[in-house]
């Protein structure tokens, strides 16, 4: 086959986009050719994924008197994607929590293998040559050692990790990644960018990211979105990257603040075990957390950083030989009292709550600590909900439902959830991924007036830029096994500057 047909050619030619009567997208006009590698771009709620979604064939735009969208393989091509989609992967959030939300907790290699035969759960049994294909996918990621593992059971980066191989052996034409390297760490976000810069002139791709520092050295071009509308499309060199996504970290000195007097104890965990699917993720791990502190979990994919932060939220049990202590839990108290007090923002959230729940309903949800509520809302939880949308600048998405939202947009709700009941105890999984830079500044600043009003923190990240400035004390897990658990030592990571105690203050109330 000539390798001008191995390839594919999107076109978008003034193509608009409206969802319940809202319009997304304006006037976008766009080439993909094959050998070149975009960047996408834009803040939260700017259109990226649903532009990603029309370029896949899950959503239509607006129908115009001439096609907006045209597919173009060798001599081949065609307006809509019928009989193009499954030469195209995509690879999002959307597909990671649909396995969370159904309970598809198959092993990885399976998982991968649906990649062949583009379904969601294996149809049929895998061939011997469709295995030698999915081996090799999880071995140009260095994830062979995952592959009985049971999908559920994996870390949130390893679980991404496995879905890139399951793109990888669909043999796809255009490849659409996005936020792809959220929530990875350091060794598997340079597997996958070293294997996207080994697809130079061949296939084509489209990355997008938040962060400067995500974006891969082969990017070719840019496309930014703004309000729906294309501000820049052209080479990457000429792209205003630095104004959309920040400028790139620095190594410079930490700030230390000074620390409030540690509080009252809220939690004991005491040489807590915790097994999943029959593999162990915690090993006899031991900490207390008092009130004011403001604890940072860190460590490698699959150290059992989401699993130790849901353990002590209740969510798995510390086996026999282990403890936990929660404050106001006594024998005969349910957990819910304490659940209540604590304020949660993790991935799995994103993906329990269903796409037609309202963001008000899912923040009142958070007076209960429940998904969803079982009874009408209270005017008490109307009023709650209403003041905590408004601090998060929620008020004009509040009857939107959260399908209609963009991943950074429900992050922010997720936000308000938490914040609805006064928590005296965050506990807070990867909580900046997928946002945007000035709205990860200012969540960062609300998590850190909240600790500077005695609140304890408990925040589970990747990297070094989202540690909180108020951090004292820090947990490094490897194995489920903690390497150290103390005091924050000197040097750990670059923490940003200090905000004002007075902004700090009125930024927690």
């Amino acid at each position: 086959m000539a390798r001008s047909a191995r390839f594919l050619e999107v076109r978008l030619e003034h193509l608009n986009l409206q969802r319940a009567g809202r319009r997304i997208l304006r006037d976008i006009t766009w080439t993909i050719r094959p050998g070149e590698r975009w960047l996408l771009a834009g803040a939260n709620g700017a259109g990226k994924t649903q532009l990603m979604k029309i370029l896949a064939g899950s959503v239509w735009p607006e129908s115009a008197a001439k096609p907006a969208r045209l597919y173009v393989s060798g001599r081949e091509s065609a307006s809509a994607p019928l009989g193009f989609t499954e030469q195209i992967a995509y690879l999002g959030a959307e597909r990671q929590d649909r396995y969370q939300r159904y309970g598809w907790n198959l092993p990885a290699a399976h998982i991968v293998g649906t990649g062949i035969y583009r379904t969601d759960i294996p149809l049929d049994v895998l061939t011997a040559a469709d295995r030698r294909r999915v081996d090799r996918a999880l071995a140009a990621l260095a994830a062979t050692h995952l592959a009985s593992r049971r999908f559920l059971s994996l870390s949130y980066g390893e679980r991404r990790v496995i879905l890139m191989a399951r793109a990888l052996v669909s043999r796809p034409r255009l490849l659409l990644l996005d936020e792809i390297l959220n929530g990875l760490d350091a060794s598997n976000r340079a597997r996958i960018l070293a294997w996207l810069a080994r697809q130079i002139r061949r296939l084509p791709w489209v990355f997008a990211t938040h962060r400067i520092e995500d974006v891969p050295a082969a990017v070719t071009h840019t496309l930014i979105l703004h309000g729906g509308r294309v501000v820049y499309r052209g080479p990457r060199t000429g792209a205003p990257l630095t104004k959309w996504l920040g400028a790139p970290a620095r190594a410079a000195g930490r700030v230390i603040r000074p620390r409030a007097r540690a509080g009252r104890e809220l939690l004991r965990l005491t040489r807590g075990r915790v097994y999943l699917d029959q593999s162990r993720s915690l090993a006899g791990v031991s900490l207390v957390v008092r009130g004011g502190e403001c604890w940072v979990v860190h460590g490698r994919n699959g150290s059992g950083k989401t699993t130790l932060l849901r353990t002590l939220y209740g969510d798995h049990g510390v086996a026999v030989g282990g403890s936990i202590a929660r404050a106001g839990v006594a024998a005969g108290v349910p957990l819910e009292v304490f659940k209540k007090r604590v304020g949660l923002v993790a991935p799995h959230l994103q993906a329990d709550y269903p796409g037609e729940s309202t963001v008000a309903e899912v923040v009142q949800s958070g007076r209960y600590a429940s998904i969803g509520l079982k009874e009408a809302p209270s005017a008490a939880d109307r009023s709650a909900a209403r003041r905590a949308l408004a601090s998060f600048g929620l008020t004009g998405l509040a009857t939107r439902p959260l399908r209609e939202l963009s991943y950074g947009q429900v992050r922010r709700v997720l936000f308000a959830r938490a914040w609805v009941r006064a928590p005296r105890l965050l506990l807070l999984d990867e909580p900046f991924a997928g946002i945007d830079p000035p709205t990860r500044r200012r969540l960062m600043q609300r998590v850190e007036a909240l600790a500077s009003r005695g609140a304890a923190v408990m925040v589970a990240v990747q990297k070094p830029d989202d540690w909180p400035a108020c951090a004292t004390h820090e947990l490094e897990l490897s194995r489920g096994r903690a390497l150290y658990c103390g005091a924050l030592r000197r040097g750990s990571a670059r923490l940003g500057a200090a905000v004002p105690t007075a902004r700090l203050r009125a930024l927690a109330r």
